[in-house]
């Protein structure tokens, strides 16, 4: 079967970080993921934005909790989709959540469900890609190469403020090795196979920033096919200074998202988080 855009939807999670992806692409579908303050329950994204969310946690005495969206949530995005003669779902990273088991669970002969093995707006950067073949028409052999060139090899750094929050939400993976130590020591991390795992710790984010940019000058080129993607945890002015060391370093390359943390992923990484992706393709 040819799969254009015209008989192909692509549906994300909330953790993607685009919330308004229907107005951008019309075949495109966000599925919220839930964030809790003890009793109240709230879509990420949808009643409860990315601001609302940092004010809460800024002022609230209970700790955020996530939970993953029920196969009812998005079994209504595939009924919305109903026009579709295809659907590719992409999720986050399984081993982070079960939204990859909700969206299967869900699912009917029309729907395939991609486990991104990421976080965030590397989600939507793997969605671009497959829309970018969904435009020019594409096949299901095509989605799986671009899907496993993707996983071998996407780029994925981020730092945080502090761990605390990862270890709370239990998705510090190997990455507790860097519990503890100086003040003003920024662990370098990543996610591998649906893992957190450490990279590096560094003094400050002058050198934070600059682990990214040896990462970019190690692992790529610069050419028009580079994407590039930002996420912060309302640290705007971090996110601006990795986008600048990035237009330096790699004029050529395309910045394709500049977003903020959603609720649920601001929940495990705490504010001032800083995410920086990047994927080949042209």
């Amino acid at each position: 079967m040819n799969l254009t855009a015209e008989n192909t939807a692509i549906v994300l999670d909330s953790t993607a970080d685009f919330p308004d992806a229907a107005q951008h692409h019309p075949n495109w579908r966000v599925v919220p993921l839930y964030v809790s303050f003890g009793d109240e329950s709230y879509k990420d994204g949808v009643e409860l934005t990315a601001e609302q969310f940092y004010a809460r946690l800024t002022s609230s005495t209970v700790f955020p909790t996530t939970s993953q969206p029920t196969p009812g949530d998005f079994a209504t995005a595939y009924e919305e989709l109903a026009g579709y003669e295809r659907i590719l779902t992409v999720t986050l990273a399984s081993q982070l959540s079960g939204t990859f088991q909700s969206a299967g669970t869900a699912a009917d002969e029309r729907v395939r469900v991609i486990d991104s093995g990421v976080a965030s707006v590397a989600i939507t950067m793997l969605a671009l890609a497959i829309q970018r073949r969904l435009d020019r028409g594409t096949t299901d052999e095509e989605v799986d190469a671009l899907v496993d060139r993707f996983r071998r090899e996407r780029g994925l750094l981020f730092t945080v403020d502090t761990l605390e929050f990862l270890a709370r939400g239990g998705r510090i993976g190997r990455a507790r090795a860097f519990l503890g130590g100086m003040m003003n020591v920024k662990p370098i991390l990543t996610i591998e196979d649906g893992e957190v795992l450490p990279v590096k710790r560094v003094r400050g984010n002058r050198k934070a920033f600059q682990e990214f940019v040896d990462a970019l000058e190690q692992n790529t080129t610069d050419e028009p096919g580079l994407r590039v993607g930002i996420a912060h945890a309302v640290a705007p002015e971090r996110a601006a200074e990795v986008e600048k060391l990035v237009r330096d370093r790699r004029p050529k390359a395309t910045i394709e998202a500049v977003a903020t943390l959603g609720a649920v992923l601001g929940a495990h990484a705490g504010p001032g988080t800083v995410g920086f992706f990047w994927f080949a393709d042209d």
